[in-house]
């Protein structure tokens, strides 16, 4: 795959020599409350690039690792679909770069996939990431009831977005 170029970032394969780099974002506070993660996180995100079912792409801003996100598909013809995951380094966060980032992989994902809708699930009170993908034309599906675990143990509701390819904010 080429790297894909947003208005202001860039994404490209994630290769090993980023998985320390995105640990470490991975590992700040705010990110780890939103994806979990085992003890070592070099160890998920190499796991993730090994993982057959998913695609890793690093962004990149001004020359930097930023964060990763992440799509896989789903292809049986009679559902076929994309969905979205997504981190950043919060030192990044409320700059535009996650629209940037989510609005670059969904045109590619559309119009060199052609896939028709993609989803994407933020915790349901996750309104920064809620207004992000909103920005690039997802809609709330429906609460999908103590959807995931938090680090603490606790189960929390989680937001299915979806996005039809008519409705990409380009």
């Amino acid at each position: 795959m080429t790297v894909l170029h947003g208005a202001s970032i860039s994404l490209r394969p994630t290769v090993r020599e980023d998985i320390s780099t995105l640990a470490s974002i991975r590992a700040t506070p705010e990110v780890r409350a939103r994806w979990n993660g085992g003890e070592d996180l070099e160890a998920d995100i190499a796991a993730d690039l090994e993982d057959p079912d998913t695609r890793s792409l690093t962004v990149d801003y001004q020359q930097r690792i930023i964060g990763m996100i992440q799509w896989y598909t789903e292809e049986d013809p009679d559902y076929r679909h994309a969905g979205i995951d997504l981190f950043l380094d919060p030192t990044v966060h409320g700059r535009g770069l996650g629209t940037d980032a989510v609005r670059t992989l969904a045109r590619h994902l559309i119009d060199a996939h052609g896939y028709h809708r993609l989803v994407i699930d933020p915790a349901a009170d996750n309104t920064a990431a809620i207004r992000c993908y909103t920005k690039v034309g997802f809609q709330p599906v429906g609460i999908m009831r103590q959807y995931e675990r938090g680090p603490d143990g606790t189960w929390h509701d989680g937001l299915l977005m979806d996005l039809l390819a008519a409705e990409l904010v380009r």
